[in-house]
């Protein structure tokens, strides 16, 4: 039997975020399908309050349970020099894996390179594609070396990317999504097109030179505030909003930050002052909004709010537009496996991303309203449409064995670590 460990990262840390679960369950799910053991293999930073932390690793624990992954799990946290402390599991247990794993399927960017050379075998996973590229090469990430390099963006080492590839041998994969999880479910009577979605988490983009940007969602919402006035269409946001414990008031970002990135800008940057003033503007323009940690806080009510949806609407982090990386999210899988239409933001040439059945890119808000008038339209053709796209291009089963069958086939030289381009990439085009 195949033994399989899948590196996964910020899942147990990350415990009212249902959606994040579900992105790396559709690989453990698809392995053990395939007739592999699993196992997984993730670090964890405590937080300091050990009650919290047993919290947090018996409900992740629990959670594997029932997708029968919770045998062979163990957690650390990095020490200096690459030393580790268990936070669940053992010594023994972490021995066992390192040694008996055929295949390190790794999702952790930063996973340290003693780790990593434990395992005989190792495949690197590119979840962020263009960003990936971008951080490494201005050595603001350092990659561990490993035997396979994935990602999930189609433009990646391609003419067509707008970043580089590092000297990476970049291998294009398609986002998996487990249908047998995510069976069709025929909503007709159901009213809102809906998406689940962070919202501010203070994330900027910059070179260091002329390139900065905001990298929020919170940005290409605001940027087409004023959509839901233009359709029939109900729309819904489920959103991680920065709460405090006290009474549930907003947070206010640090002043330090929008300030620093703005003496930085080359382009007018969108102020951030909380997500209270964010939320208002949504609603005053017909937004209707949820809380993420109500609606979608396990992965069981997240797939049940999907499932529950009429269909998705959402738009894209700014850079998926920046670096045009053909990028599609995991989420918006989700919902075209379970028979939902989608209307997503465009994200860059495809050549097998479907356009206009079941799945429709847009690229302005005059196409997005278009869209879904077209869904509704005839709503029974179009959810079928939905499905038929997750079958035909994001079957889990097909995918994942794909990526087994590259590698362990013949390996490739292992590209060396980060920083890999001797000069970073002018990026004044991507101010243009």
């Amino acid at each position: 039997m195949t033994y399989v460990v899948l590196g996964a990262t910020n899942v147990a840390q990350k415990g009212e975020v249902g959606g994040h679960f579900w992105v790396f369950a559709q690989y453990a799910v698809a392995l053990r399908d395939l007739g592999c053991r699993v196992g997984w293999l993730e670090r964890f930073e405590p937080t300091g309050r050990s009650h919290d932390d047993r919290h947090l690793i018996d409900q992740f624990r629990h959670r594997l349970s029932s997708f029968g992954l919770d045998r062979d799990v163990v957690l650390y946290r990095p020490g200096e020099n690459g030393d580790l402390e268990l936070v669940a599991g053992d010594v023994v247990q972490l021995g066992r894996m390192t040694r008996d794993a055929d295949l390190l399927l790794n999702f952790d960017y930063r996973i340290h390179q003693g780790l990593a050379d434990r395992f005989r075998r190792r495949a690197l996973i590119d979840i962020d594609p263009g960003l990936l590229q971008f951080w490494v090469s201005l050595g603001q990430l350092t990659l561990s070396v490993h035997d396979r390099y994935f990602t999930t963006g189609e433009t990646v080492g391609t003419p067509a990317a707008r970043f580089p590839d590092c000297g990476i041998p970049w291998q294009h994969m398609r986002p998996p999504v487990c249908l047998r999880l995510w069976p069709v479910s025929y909503t007709p009577d159901a009213e809102a097109f809906t998406t689940v979605s962070s919202w501010w988490a203070g994330e900027w983009i910059t070179d260091g030179r002329q390139l900065v940007f905001e990298n929020n969602k919170r940005v290409s919402f605001l940027a087409h505030a004023d959509l839901p006035r233009r359709t029939r269409q109900p729309l819904e946001l489920a959103l991680a909003l920065a709460l405090d414990e006290g009474g549930g008031r907003p947070l206010r970002a640090p002043a330090h930050s929008v300030r620093q990135a703005e003496r930085s800008a080359t382009k007018r940057v969108t102020e951030y002052v909380d997500d209270a003033t964010d939320v208002a503007v949504l609603r005053q323009h017909g937004w209707r909004i949820r809380l993420a940690s109500e609606v979608a806080a396990s992965p069981e009510r997240y797939r049940e709010y999907l499932r529950k949806s009429r269909g998705e609407f959402s738009f894209a982090k700014p850079s998926c537009g920046v670096f045009q990386n053909a990028w599609i999210s995991d989420r918006t899988l989700c919902y075209l496996a379970s028979g939902k239409p989608a209307v997503v933001e465009h994200t860059g040439p495809s050549r097998y991303l479907p356009d206009g059945e079941g799945l429709f890119r847009f690229r302005s808000t005059s196409e997005a309203v278009d869209s879904l008038a077209a869904i509704n339209a005839d709503y029974r053709r179009q959810c079928h449409a939905a499905r038929s796209i997750a079958e035909t291009y994001f079957d889990a089963a097909p995918i994942v064995a794909a990526i087994l069958d590259a590698s362990f086939a013949t390996r490739v030289a292992p590209a060396a670590p980060a920083p890999l381009c001797a000069e970073p990439r002018d990026t004044s085009a991507l101010t243009s």
